[in-house]
């Protein structure tokens, strides 16, 4: 049967119609609301200096200006911190947002291999994400999902949906190491099945096989071990990963402790060295050769020395921090750039990570050049320096603020009461003042 419309009807649709268009293209034209953030002081990490009577003003989730005394557009919602100092957000490097093992039982990770669910390990990962954001961390690379798979794919995905609170994420998924020389150790050789901490491989065509499903599958950055207690993949095995990473324009990074390890690494490619633990002199004239970042990851070893419950573990540490002491001295001399990563990998850990910045400082690091391998270095490493890294127009406004001065006390950090990502306040301590 054949509908007729009326002409008054046909009329009056015409109207809404024209109606509902004209109203969207108000809605559209309408600017989007302008907010300041208002602070006494505001620190400028490119240059070092502070400055006084700080205003950010932002809009559509980016700062449009950031300065001295900045006027204030009529309308604007104004957030008013009073006495404070502004910060850009802080980045982390070296996070395993994933990771929740136990620092007391050797056997820990194949127990949580064991016992949980990718899913779990999935919420797992949405609460140490909303602790971390919440203690100022606002962009975090997560070098590998510690056995659980792509569930750091699914978390990124999730935060940048607005499903969960969490920081900014690159991902490296599994994770890339030779067959045996990676968590779980000890497992009976009668389960050949039992799930791994990182994708297992053996040889150049393994290596570019993993690399590839790792990319396809959604990594930000792959990471390879270098070594664990020795060299472990060779040369010609982290080449072909490099080389499919940097096809698709991401970066490699190396979890290398050792100077063979970092030579290996470095030679095929990598462009950050993680840990460095063992490195030498020789070791960060490659790195400054190679245009290589260094991530120390130093901060679990400078808090746990004096709680170590046996003369091993303590004469270990503290080993590693002297050395450490001397890499940074190292590193400065010969230019090579830091970055700031904390390596989290317990429950009680995630939501600290500031405390690398301070064990980096106490090591030798001055407290500025602490904050930048936390923002504008971190920034670089990520290819994320039009985006993050310091308060200036066009990058997200992802800002955070301290009641003091982070120059003269680094340990405001482990302090942070305010929060903004994207221009959205995620915590605010100083409005319940």
């Amino acid at each position: 049967m054949t509908s007729v419309v009326s002409p008054s009807r046909a009329v009056f649709l015409s109207l809404a119609v024209c109606f509902l268009f004209a109203t969207a293209g108000a809605q559209q034209n309408v600017p989007a609301k302008v907010i300041a953030v208002r602070a006494s002081r505001m620190l400028d990490v490119n240059s070092g200096s502070i400055v006084h009577d700080a205003v950010i003003l932002i809009q559509n989730e980016k700062i449009t200006a950031a300065g001295a005394s900045l006027k204030i557009p009529a309308g604007t919602e104004v957030v008013d911190l009073g006495d404070a100092t502004l910060l850009p957000g802080l980045i982390d490097c070296h996070t395993h947002l994933m990771a929740r093992m136990s620092d007391d039982d050797p056997q820990g990770y194949g127990l949580a291999l064991l016992t949980k669910s990718q899913a779990f390990r999935a919420l797992e990962g949405a609460a140490d994400a909303r602790v971390t954001l919440r203690a100022g961390f606002t962009a975090v690379r997560d070098v590998e999902s510690e056995g659980s798979g792509y569930a750091d794919v699914a978390l990124r995905d999730a935060i940048n949906q607005g499903l969960v609170d969490g920081p900014r994420m690159q991902v490296a998924t599994r994770g890339i190491a030779a067959i045996g020389r990676y968590f779980p150790f000890h497992i009976s050789p009668d389960l050949p099945d039992f799930p791994t901490g990182a994708q297992m491989i053996s040889g150049a065509d393994d290596a570019r096989r993993a690399a590839r499903e790792q990319i396809g599958h959604g990594a930000n950055l792959l990471k390879v071990y270098a070594d664990w207690d020795v060299p472990t993949l060779t040369i010609d095995e982290i080449r072909p990963i490099v080389e499919e990473a940097h096809k698709a324009k991401i970066k490699v990074a190396a979890h290398a402790d050792s100077p063979d390890g970092i030579r290996n690494a470095l030679t095929a490619g990598a462009d950050s060295i993680e840990h460095g633990h063992r490195a030498d002199r020789s070791s960060f004239e490659l790195m400054k050769e190679k245009n290589a970042f260094w991530v120390p990851t130093i901060g679990y070893y400078f808090y746990a020395v004096d709680t170590a419950k046996s003369p091993q573990p303590h004469k270990y540490m503290q080993d590693t921090l002297d050395r450490t002491r001397q890499n940074i001295s190292n590193a400065r001399e010969l230019g090579v750039k830091i970055a700031n990563g904390f390596d989290p990998s317990s429950a009680e850990a995630h939501g600290k990570n500031s405390r690398e910045i301070i064990a980096m400082t106490k090591l030798g690091l001055p407290p500025l050049e602490a904050i930048r391998a936390a923002t504008t270095n971190a920034s670089e490493l990520m290819g994320w320096k039009d985006k993050v890294g310091s308060l200036e127009a066009g990058k997200f406004a992802d800002v955070i603020a301290v009641s003091g001065d982070p120059i003269a006390d680094v340990g405001e950090l482990e302090h942070v009461k305010f929060v903004m990502k994207s221009g959205v306040v995620v915590k605010n301590e100083f409005a319940a003042r």
